[in-house]
């Protein structure tokens, strides 16, 4: 799969997605409206999809390109022969490759435009503190900015756990210290507990793909996904997409670490009392499902001082997340400042406090 073009009707060039049902000329303005399709976001399930991976109506064929520099792999924009990474701003050779992948089954398509995600990131820029000069002259140009469909996997699972733990239950005790006076302290007295408990994940969202920090993308949460639509490759015109680089068991490996932390809170309210300790706990997972789906982002790389610095939009809400470099000469001014201003005021109390 690489990003299908549609002519427009009007001039024949290539068309882009704006919003809702319109993919818009970019040179002509003509605005041509496709259908939509109306079909419900199915889970598929997990097991009886593995066993049946190799069925050609749940895979497709995916041209990618791989950046060298970040490893990112993403679908090659058509025409190109030398492209930039999105991820790390690296020059590359489009020399794509083809291999079948899981074909995502919905989506969230674009909502904030790229002048609006600009405008983000320069709000976002401004409140850094000690942000260098020439950043900032980066970011009144933007040129590099794109438009890219990140991947992602959610999982959905009935969990049934075992646990063995403690409780701890507080008492105040009191005693008379070795200067005859009464005093109290508050002890601890723990018991051992064991029990099971049952909980539903619904939607457990994990990040597909090793090209951006997982610290970044999750601070893009939340994501509408109550407005997942179907996949049509309609909304893929002018934006290019990631390939997943986690797959489906290696994305639910990571969905049982985070289904875990809420198991662990469940068996805490299990367990009750003052404190809790959790000695074991023995999980399994039945009606387990599954979605691949496909979630938008603004992104840009640029590099200060050969280090690459990356910064992405959420394209449904504008929420901004990036990395950012810090100027020694700002802080060292900033210290320096500071540092006459205390010595300003010390000065003033020394001579005229007294």
């Amino acid at each position: 799969m690489s990003v299908k073009e549609f002519p427009c009707t009007s001039c024949g060039a290539k068309l882009e997605y704006v919003s809702g049902q319109e993919l818009i000329c970019p040179y002509c303005g003509a605005k041509n409206v496709f259908e939509q399709v109306e079909e419900d976001i199915k889970e598929l399930d997990f097991h009886d999809f593995l066993r049946k991976s190799a069925e050609h109506e749940e895979s497709i064929e995916v041209t990618t390109v791989k950046c060298q520099a970040c490893g990112a792999e993403s679908t090659p924009e058509e025409n190109v022969s030398i492209s930039h990474c999105s991820f790390c701003g690296s020059q590359l050779m489009a020399q794509a490759s083809v291999s079948k992948a899981i074909k995502p089954k919905s989506m969230l398509p674009f909502e904030i435009q790229r002048e609006q995600a600009r405008e983000n990131f320069r709000k976002w820029l401004k409140g850094l503190w000690f942000a260098p000069n020439q950043v900032k002259k980066y970011a009144r140009s933007l040129d590099q900015i794109k438009g890219m469909y990140i991947p992602f996997w959610t999982y959905d699972a009935d969990t049934y756990t075992n646990y063995r733990g403690q409780r701890g239950t507080d008492y105040t005790e009191h005693y008379t210290d070795s200067d005859g006076k009464r005093q109290s302290r508050t002890e601890t007295r723990w018991s051992y507990v064991s029990g099971r408990v049952r909980k539903l994940f619904d939607d457990v969202l994990i990040l597909a793909s090793r090209s951006l920090p997982k610290k970044q993308t999750d601070k893009l949460e939340p994501w509408d996904l109550n407005n997942l639509v179907p996949y049509q490759e309609q909304y893929l015109a002018g934006f290019q997409v990631e390939t997943y680089q986690i797959d489906l068991e290696g994305g639910f490996d990571e969905a049982r670490d985070v289904m875990a932390e809420g198991i662990k809170r469940e068996i805490r309210r299990d367990i009750g009392g003052d404190h809790q300790r959790i000695d074991s706990m023995d999980t399994s997972y039945a009606d387990i499902t599954f979605k691949h789906i496909l979630l938008p982002v603004w992104i840009s790389a640029y590099k200060f001082k050969d280090k690459t610095y990356r910064f992405v939009v959420n394209a449904r809400t504008g929420e901004v997340q990036g990395e950012r470099p810090w100027s020694a000469w700002k802080i060292g001014a900033a210290v320096t400042a500071a540092a006459v201003v205390i010595g300003g005021v010390y000065y003033y109390f020394w001579v005229y406090g007294g």
